[in-house]
């Protein structure tokens, strides 16, 4: 009697893989395959935005640009100055009834290169760094890196980077210090052991052969980067140049249960949600799927969530859709769903002190529903309500797909944030949603391929309710 009680009454948070079937764990080995084959080709928010559209165009989307009119099961794409995108297909329901969202972001903690970056100290060339969202600096140091991105001359030629990926290109690294000499710099608190200005790239040795110039090595350097891309050092200030790991996403394990990549922070979700959309062919609310940038820096800027461009794209499918009116689009937003598809800090047994066993979203158990991030006393966060709460557990539990409802760490350790509040602050009911990683903002980040292929199942589902 008390074991039958226990398993009507109390909550169940069991591991997810304890239910999966050989039939199903297939399908999630191949789609976690496709999805590290993916993250290989998409580690920037550049790169990820030009795959995205060659996934939409092969699934039969289009740039709003080519509709004059919309009708229901058109399926459109709007893309933002190459580094955002926002998806949509047209529900057969009346739009003023509010839209069903699903946002992730695509940027990820890097290094970043100055506006004036080349310089040669002691016949070494480097260039300078300034990190991008929240790193911890000394993981940076002593690990292969890759550049990736744009340089833009003057004249509108775009040249696109990428060196350090293929395996007969060079690849880059930040030095430390040898533990010999390190007495000093050990005794630092962990946070100052490697200062921001100390994560310098290292990228040549050689010197030019000309007796008359001053710095030789960044001379040869300079010449190099001329012959083959046809840019002088000033063109360097007209570029966005990512720093990155240059490890390939694997496997991780003996079972192979996990995945091992950089970027997952938030490609993980950005990735589930762009494969659940493509999947789709006919909603009931009109579906629509971001892929924002900047968040790790507080999501402003012209391609960051805090900007008017999303508004402006529901504004389009408005005036396409014919319907459009003053404070039509307030009215949609107040009537729309939301899941704020970014990932939640996995529970690590190792560091366990800075987690609420009962409240930890756990790898393997499926994905992670925050009711509110922020900070300490909820600070920052938008606090999704009870209602709404119930209603995406229903859609969960009537799909059989496994999820937890939990908090990222303990009150007083620290918090987090995503672009719920964003969102939440026009009307929408938004809850954040995403998959348990560990290492979070690490150059290499593990997640369970049971979670992402949970993500797939729940942004699916989301849409198709």
């Amino acid at each position: 009697m008390e074991e039958s009680l226990e398993k009507k009454l109390c909550r169940k948070n069991e591991n997810g893989w304890e239910s999966v079937d050989t039939r199903k764990k297939e399908s999630i080995f191949n789609f976690t395959k496709d999805y590290m084959n993916f993250l290989n080709k998409a580690k920037t928010e550049r790169e990820f935005i030009a795959e995205a559209k060659k996934m939409a165009e092969a699934n039969g989307y289009k740039d709003i640009s080519e509709f004059e009119k919309l009708q229901p099961g058109d399926k459109i794409f709007f893309i933002n100055r190459e580094k955002s995108m926002y998806l949509a297909i047209i529900g057969t329901e009346n739009i003023e009834n509010g839209l069903h969202i699903i946002g992730s972001h695509v940027d990820s903690p890097r290094l970043d290169l100055k506006p004036n970056p080349l310089y040669e100290d002691t016949e070494l060339a480097y260039l300078k760094t300034h990190y991008y969202g929240g790193i911890k600096k000394y993981q940076w140091t002593t690990i292969p890196l890759s550049i990736h991105g744009v340089i833009v001359k003057p004249n509108g030629e775009k040249i696109t980077i990428n060196i350090g990926e293929d395996e007969n290109d060079p690849i880059f690294t930040i030095t430390d210090l040898l533990p010999h000499l390190a007495q000093d710099q050990m005794e630092k608190k962990l946070k100052n052991g490697i200062d921001g200005e100390a994560l310098n790239l290292l990228v040549g040795s050689i010197p030019y052969q000309d007796e008359k110039a001053k710095e030789k090595v960044k001379l040869n350097i300079l010449n190099i980067l001329n012959q083959k891309y046809g840019i002088v050092e000033a063109d360097l200030q007209s570029s966005e140049l990512e720093i990155i790991p240059e490890f390939k996403a694997r496997s991780l394990g003996f079972d192979s249960s996990m995945v091992a990549a950089y970027g997952q922070d938030d490609k993980v979700c950005a990735y589930t949600s762009l494969a659940a959309m493509m999947s789709l062919e006919e909603v009931k609310n009109t579906a629509v799927c971001i892929l924002s940038d900047k968040e790790e820096i507080g999501s402003m800027g012209n391609t960051g969530m805090e900007s008017h461009m999303f508004d402006f794209f529901i504004s389009e499918l408005l005036n396409k859709l014919q319907i459009n009116k003053p404070n039509l689009l307030d009215k949609v937003f107040c009537y729309s769903k939301m899941l704020s598809s970014d990932v939640d800090a996995g529970f690590d047994p190792i560091y366990a002190s800075v987690s609420d066993k009962l409240n930890a979203g756990f790898i393997g158990k499926g994905i992670s529903l925050n009711k509110y991030t922020g900070s300490r006393g909820k600070s920052g966060a938008s606090d999704a309500n009870a209602e709404y709460v119930a209603w995406v557990r229903n859609v969960l539990e009537k799909n059989d797909i496994k999820y937890q409802i939990v908090e990222l760490g303990k009150v007083d350790i620290g918090g987090g944030g995503t672009i719920a509040y964003i969102l939440a602050n026009k009307g929408v009911d938004v809850i954040d949603c995403g998959v348990p990683v560990l290492s979070m903002h690490a150059p290499y980040e593990v997640t369970s391929k049971f979670d992402i292929y949970s993500a797939f199942e729940t942004y699916k589902a989301f849409w198709k309710e």
